[in-house]
């Protein structure tokens, strides 16, 4: 069975986020066309995702082990289990949908702690001395970044000010996810749209993505 894997970024629950009501409704459309898949959700915000640690590696995104890991108190290798635990979390995924907020021009910082936690040498990177590569390419993988805002953005000045989407953009291609859409909820914080009216466009918007993503 196929996995989708939910990630919420906002530490409000679901009924006061913008940004988790609508890709709430992403994903029971996404499933609702796709019955074959599982979903698997973690919310970063409201669970454990540890802060790295120089402790807890051996070198470039790798891990201690065996003798190095038995040196770690119970804290620290409880943590380094976590990261093991989300690691391969990801990498089972076949669908990502992402949902945050944007937060002065990027996204929540639990965020990016949660891209290192899970971007680990021999499982998502290929680390070799003169270059590294991304491993996700091994089957079809799609993706979903859904982003909420209080102001609307041009395109051509987009690029300059969603600094968050253009980083998990490039992220997710990097690691070899190619096949990347985004869903933008803008104008929560204008008159003119407001939550109402943003959430209103965003619905009407997704099913085009959600059929690129099924196909």
């Amino acid at each position: 069975m196929k996995k989708l894997l939910y990630i919420p970024v906002n530490t409000k629950p679901e009924h006061l986020s913008t940004s988790k009501t609508v890709s709430r409704e992403f994903v029971n459309r996404f499933l609702a066309k796709n019955p074959t898949f599982e979903l698997m959700e973690i919310d970063i915000c409201n669970e454990y995702v540890p802060e790295l640690n120089y402790k807890y590696y051996n070198g470039r995104a790798e891990l201690v082990s065996s003798d190095e890991y038995a040196k770690l108190n119970t804290e620290e290798q409880q943590a380094v289990a976590r990261i093991k635990e989300l690691s391969n979390q990801f990498v089972s995924a076949d669908a990502y949908v992402i949902a945050a907020p944007m937060w002065s021009s990027f996204f929540p910082a639990r965020l990016i702690t949660y891209i290192d936690c899970v971007i680990q040498k021999d499982k998502v990177l290929k680390i070799n001395e003169d270059k590294v590569e991304g491993l996700l390419d091994d089957k079809k993988r799609t993706a979903v970044y859904i982003q909420s805002s209080g102001g609307v953005f041009p395109k051509l000045l987009s690029g300059q000010i969603n600094h968050g989407t253009t980083y998990i953009e490039d992220i997710f291609k990097f690691i070899g996810i190619k096949d990347f859409h985004k869903l933008m909820v803008e104008g929560t914080g204008k008159d003119n749209i407001g939550v109402e009216g943003a959430e209103k466009k965003a619905f009407e918007d997704m099913d085009k993505i959600i059929d690129k993503m099924s196909e």
